[in-house]
C-alpha cells in the first residue's frame, strides 16, 4: 500500500462538520450543488466531445438498439413476456408473444405498455423496474377467475431511482387499474408489492413515522386487502430501527403454499420465518445461524450457509448446498444432504431450480461447468450438464412449477450470446439433454485477431490472483506465457509494443466478475486496438464466500493490494506500461478505484471511477450507506481506526502527482450518494488535479435511465480514456 507522506487534505480524525469544507456539494438537488454540477458538466463535455466523439456515441447506440438482440423472456401461462428498449422507444415495451412465434425469426408481439407513451402522458420519465403477474391458482378463487393470468403489479421508477411506484395492471384491458376502483397503487418509495391472491398482497413501505431503518429500508411488512386504505393494512413482521428491512412474500406452488418471511438484520445476516396467517400470523423461525440463506422449493428446504456450522451434531461447509425434508427440518429432526461442497478452487455461483432438480452453475478457478441434481428412489443423483457449451454459462428454469426445462445462454468475451432451450429429462436416461437453438446475436464489433486469455497474478501476501485479459492475440499472449513459464513479474518480457489497456475490477460483496460478451467495450475500446483486463480480486465471490470475506472490513485493503498487483503484471508482461494502463470500476468498484488513485498513484496514467463510495467517513449517513456497515464497518465506531486507510477522500494529500482521473455519478442515484463523487472532484480540484467529472441528471444507481444515456455517459468514458492512453 503506497500511503502518501504529507498531511490529508481532509483531517480523519476531526468532526467531518468542521474539516469537510465540501459538505454543501450532498444537498443533492440544491441549486448552488446543481449549478456546481452544470458548471462541470460543461467543462467535461467540451473537453471529451471531440470529433470522434458523436460516431463513437452513435455506433453504442446502434447496439445498445440493435432490433437483432435477443429479447430475454419470462414464461407466464401460454405466453412468452419481454420488456423491450430501442431507438423508437427508448423508455421501452413490455410486450408478450406466444412460445411458436418467438421461435421464429421474427416473432409477433403484443404491446401491453409503452412506457414512451406513458412517459409523454405523465410527464414522468418512467424507468422499468419489474412486473410481477399472479398465477391463476394462487387461491381458489384465482383458480375461478374468468380470465387467468390476468392481474398484474408493474414497478416503475421516475427517472431510473431505487424508489418506485407499483401500480396494479389489467392484461385483459391492457390498462392500469384505477385506485378508484380498488386497484393496488403503492406510492414512490423503496419497498414494494408481492402478490397473495388477487385481492390480497404482501407489502413494504418506506412512508410514516419511524417506517425506514437507519439504511432507508421498510421496517415493517404488511398484508393488504384491496378495498382498504393502506394505513389499515395488517403488520406481519418487522425489525429494529438499526437493522435492515424486513421481507415476507407467498409460495403459490400447488400443495407446498408457503407464507414466508425474513428479518434481514444486515447485509449477510437474516431471520427467516413461516407465517401462519390462520393464527394471527405466529412466526416459527428456522433455526439456523444468521449466515445462513433457507429456501423452500416443494417439499424441500435449502440451505445454502456463508460460514461452517455445526448442526445435529453434523458439520458443514460455507458455500455448500444443502438440502433437507422441510417437515422433517422445522420438526427438529433434519435429514440433509449435501448437493455441492466447495474445494480450494471451485465456487458455488448460482442455483436454478426447476420443478424436479437443483442445477448448479460451479465455477472452477472462474471458468463455468454445470451440474445437475435430482432425486431417484430416494437417493440424490448427479450429472454434468452441457458439457458441448463452452464459455460463460447462465442456466434458469422455464417455469420450476411444471417441468424440467430449461433456458441456457452462452457467451464469453468476444463471442456473442446464444440461446437455448432444453428438456433436463434426459439426464435421467444418463444422456446429455438435447438443446434448441432459439436466439443467436450478431456480432457488435470486429473479433478477428482477438483472443482471451487467463493469467495469475502474485498479491503483496503471496495469493495468487486470476485475471482475463482480452484484445489483439499478439497483445494478450505475453501475460499467458509469462504464467506458464512461471516469471515473477519483476522483469519486463519482451513482446509486441505496450497497448492502451483498461483494467476492470470490482471486488465486493461477494459479486463474481465472470466472462461476458463485451459488446460496448468491443466497439469502443478492442475494435481501436485497447486491451481490456478483468481482475478476479478478492471481496469477490470467484472462490465462494471465503474469497469475499478475505476482504472485508479491517481486511479491505487486500482486495486493493490484489488489483495492484494485477496492474503490476500487466506491465511487466509487457502488455502495456504505466502511461497506457487505465483502472475503471462503479459504485464498490469504484470505492477501488479510488483506492487506486490514492495509493497507488504511480501505478496508473489515468483513472475512472463511477457511481463510487469514497467518503467512507460519513457512507453510513448517505442513503443506503448504513446497510453495508457489514462490509466496511461502522465510521461511527472504533472501526474508523482501520477504515480510514481505504477512504480515498481522506488519503488525498498535498505534494501526491495523481494521474488524470474521470468521475462520473448520476443525480438520481438513491443508493449510492451523488455526494462521494462531487465532494471527491471539489478536494481534487483544490489540489490542482487533473480531474474531469460528469454528472447524469437522471440515470439512478446505473448511471443511465435509457439507451440514449447509456450511449453517451460510455461514450464519455470511452473517448476520454482514448485522449489520456492513445
Amino acid at each position: 500500500m503506497t500511503l502518501p507522506s504529507a498531511k490529508p487534505l481532509i483531517d480523519p480524525h476531526r468532526d467531518p462538520a468542521e474539516a469537510d469544507p465540501h459538505l454543501w456539494l450532498e444537498d443533492v438537488s440544491g441549486d448552488r450543488a446543481l449549478e456546481w454540477v452544470r458548471e462541470r458538466n460543461a467543462r467535461a463535455e467540451e473537453r471529451i466531445q471531440d470529433a470522434e466523439f458523436a460516431p463513437l456515441r452513435t455506433q453504442l447506440r446502434d447496439i445498445l438498439d440493435a432490433s437483432d438482440r435477443i429479447p430475454g423472456v419470462n414464461k407466464r401461462g401460454d405466453h412468452l413476456y419481454n420488456f423491450w428498449t430501442d431507438a423508437e422507444h427508448p423508455q421501452g415495451l413490455w410486450r408478450r408473444t406466444t412460445e411458436a412465434s418467438y421461435r421464429t425469426e421474427t416473432p409477433e408481439w403484443e404491446i401491453l405498455l409503452d412506457l414512451d407513451a406513458l412517459s409523454a402522458e405523465e410527464g414522468v420519465t418512467w424507468v422499468w423496474h419489474g412486473a410481477e403477474v399472479l398465477r391463476p391458482h394462487s387461491s381458489a378463487q384465482d383458480s375461478n377467475d374468468d380470465a387467468p393470468w390476468r392481474h398484474t403489479l408493474i414497478s416503475l421508477s421516475p427517472g431510473g431511482s431505487d424508489a418506485d411506484v407499483t401500480r396494479e395492471f389489467d392484461l385483459v384491458t391492457k390498462s392500469f387499474v384505477p385506485e378508484a376502483d380498488g386497484g393496488f397503487h403503492l406510492p414512490q418509495g423503496k419497498g414494494g408489492l408481492s402478490w397473495i391472491d388477487r385481492d390480497t398482497v404482501y407489502m413494504t413501505h418506506d412512508a410514516g413515522p419511524d417506517a425506514v431503518t437507519t439504511s432507508g429500508y421498510p421496517r415493517v411488512a404488511r398484508r393488504w386487502h384491496r378495498g382498504t386504505p393502506l394505513t389499515e393494512a395488517r403488520a406481519v413482521l418487522s425489525v429494529e430501527p438499526d437493522e435492515m428491512t424486513a421481507v415476507v412474500g407467498y409460495d403459490s406452488t400447488p400443495g407446498f403454499e408457503r407464507h414466508f418471511g425474513l428479518r434481514l438484520l444486515g447485509f449477510y445476516d437474516r431471520e427467516t420465518y413461516l407465517l401462519d396467517p390462520a393464527a394471527e400470523d405466529a412466526l416459527t423461525r428456522i433455526e439456523v445461524p444468521t449466515d445462513v440463506s433457507v429456501g423452500f422449493h416443494r417439499d424441500l428446504i435449502v440451505l445454502r450457509p456463508r460460514t461452517d456450522f455445526s448442526h445435529h451434531g453434523v458439520d458443514y461447509r460455507g458455500g455448500s448446498l444443502i438440502v433437507g425434508d422441510a417437515e422433517a427440518f422445522i420438526a427438529g429432526e433434519p435429514k440433509l444432504t449435501v448437493l455441492f461442497e466447495p474445494t480450494e478452487s471451485a465456487a458455488l455461483l448460482n442455483v436454478a431450480v426447476t420443478r424436479d432438480m437443483f442445477v448448479l452453475t460451479i465455477l472452477q478457478d472462474v471458468i463455468h461447468r454445470v451440474q445437475a441434481h435430482w432425486r431417484e428412489g430416494g437417493q440424490w443423483q448427479e450429472s454434468v450438464a452441457f458439457e458441448d457449451l463452452g464459455g460463460s454459462l447462465s442456466v434458469g428454469a422455464v417455469d420450476a412449477e411444471d417441468s424440467d426445462e430449461v433456458w441456457v445462454t452462452s457467451n464469453d468475451w468476444v463471442t456473442p450470446t446464444s440461446l437455448y432451450r432444453g428438456d433436463l429429462g434426459a439426464l435421467r436416461a444418463g444422456e446429455q439433454p438435447s438443446l434448441e437453438l432459439l436466439k443467436q446475436a450478431p456480432e457488435r464489433f470486429e473479433a478477428d485477431g482477438l483472443a482471451s486469455v487467463q493469467a495469475f497474478a502474485t498479491s503483496a501476501d503471496g495469493t495468487r490472483i486470476p485475471y482475463f485479459l482480452i484484445g489483439r492475440a499478439e497483445a494478450v499472449q505475453a501475460a499467458e506465457t509469462a504464467e506458464q513459464d512461471q516469471v515473477p513479474g519483476a522483469t519486463q518480457i519482451a513482446g509486441p509494443e505496450p497497448h492502451p489497456t483498461i483494467l476492470y475490477g470490482y471486488g465486493g460483496f461477494q459479486i463474481s466478475q465472470t466472462p461476458s460478451y463485451l459488446g460496448l467495450a468491443g466497439k469502443a475500446w478492442l475494435e481501436a486496438g485497447g486491451v481490456f483486463a478483468v481482475a478476479n480480486i478478492r471481496g469477490g465471490g470467484e472462490y465462494g464466500p471465503g474469497w469475499h470475506q478475505a476482504a472485508l472490513k479491517e481486511n479491505r485493503n487486500r482486495a486493493n493490494e490484489d488489483f495492484a498487483a494485477v496492474a503490476r503484471d500487466l506491465v511487466a508482461t509487457g502488455v502495456t506500461t504505466v502511461e497506457k494502463l487505465a483502472c475503471r470500476g462503479g459504485s464498490n468498484g469504484g470505492l477501488l478505484t479510488g483506492n487506486m488513485l490514492t495509493q497507488y498513484p504511480e501505478l496508473f496514467g489515468a483513472v475512472v471511477i463511477q457511481v463510487p463510495l469514497l467518503d467512507m467517513r460519513r457512507f453510513a449517513q448517505l442513503l443506503a450507506g448504513a446497510s453495508w456497515r457489514a462490509e466496511y464497518g461502522d465510521p461511527e465506531t472504533a472501526d474508523w481506526e482501520y477504515m480510514a486507510d481505504f477512504s480515498p477522500y481522506h488519503l488525498l494529500a498535498e505534494g501526491v502527482e495523481y494521474p488524470p482521473v474521470l468521475l462520473t455519478t448520476s443525480t438520481r442515484d438513491d443508493r449510492v450518494h451523488p455526494g462521494h463523487a462531487r465532494k471527491m472532484t471539489a478536494a481534487l480540484e483544490t489540489l490542482g488535479a487533473d480531474v474531469t467529472y460528469w454528472e447524469n441528471i437522471e440515470g439512478g444507481h446505473g448511471g443511465a435511465a435509457n439507451p440514449e444515456q447509456q450511449a453517451t455517459m460510455n461514450a464519455l468514458i470511452y473517448r476520454w480514456l482514448w485522449q489520456q492512453l492513445g
